[in-house]
């Protein structure tokens, strides 16, 4: 069960209700997460002029960690089968070493090629390092995808954009939208 508020806008009390976790499936996603584009781009605006910095970190550091604790993220990869993974390159050779392969062989076969920073870029989509929908890289896939979506990360303020884009992904980002416009009493028609 998920634990989750509720304000009510004629009485102004808030109510707590629990629920089970029902999220948007991840074959549904983008056509939702496109749906709500236009809506959620007001929703930032709105975030952008009436939201302490600090107190919206903290309301996405806890519905992430609310929500992460009921998902299995296992069942979606969204994330692997739309975004290519970046490996820093003093990475390389533990995880070619954990794949059992010399490093040059390693990026040759699974990277296109170094971003700006000198990361590796995989190969292809989805992900080349997807296998079903686990990662051959297991506890040494790269931090960027440990980390996605983001949420729990400092300065959702300034990374807002980016947000409204990977709720169009994962469902967990759009689920922390969704709940965010809850929390802020925000609607599509004003407040």
């Amino acid at each position: 069960m998920i634990a989750f508020k509720i304000y009510h806008r004629r009485s102004g009390h808030c109510v707590l209700k629990e629920s089970p976790l029902r999220m948007i499936p991840p074959r549904k996603i983008a056509f939702w997460g496109k749906k709500k584009e236009k809506e959620n781009s007001r929703f930032r605006a709105f975030l952008k002029s009436h939201a302490d910095p600090d107190e919206l970190d903290q309301r996405f550091k806890s519905l992430h960690e609310e929500i992460f604790a009921a998902y299995d993220c296992s069942k979606c990869r969204n994330c692997c089968k739309e975004y290519n993974a970046s490996v820093p390159d003093n990475e390389i050779a533990s995880d070619a070493e954990f794949l059992a392969m010399p490093a040059d062989e390693f990026k040759t076969r699974y990277f296109s090629g170094q971003n700006q920073n000198g990361d590796w870029i995989s190969r292809g989509l989805p992900c080349c390092f997807l296998n079903g929908n686990e990662c051959i890289l297991q506890d040494h896939k790269p931090e960027s995808c440990k980390l996605f979506p983001y949420t729990n990360q400092p300065d959702r303020m300034g990374s807002l954009m980016n947000t409204m884009e990977i709720a169009q992904v994962c469902p967990i980002a759009y689920e922390i939208i969704e709940r965010l416009k809850q929390e802020y009493q925000w609607t599509p028609y004003g407040r």
